[in-house]
């Protein structure tokens, strides 16, 4: 799995303080987003060249880490 920790940051001068790309303000979040909207990787390459595959993959892998080690269940969206 890929260390995230190198790309993504949380500056809270930025974005309120969301997960981003760092030295970007391109949020994890947004990254989610392109991928549930079916986006692939060079679409996003495309749209937004000042990132790389790497990033994006970090962005992913925290995501992915984030929903290991927290404890929630979303019964509310889950249920809707």
């Amino acid at each position: 799995m890929m260390n995230w920790k190198d790309r993504i940051i949380v500056d809270p001068a930025v974005l309120v303080g969301k997960p981003i790309i760092k030295g970007t303000r391109i949020s994890v979040e947004l990254i989610l987003d392109r991928v549930a909207d079916g986006w692939t990787m060079e679409d996003m390459l495309a749209s937004y060249p000042h990132i790389t595959r790497e990033d994006v993959l970090a962005a992913l892998s925290f995501a992915a880490e984030i929903f290991r080690e927290e404890r929630f269940v979303a019964v509310g969206k889950v249920t809707a």
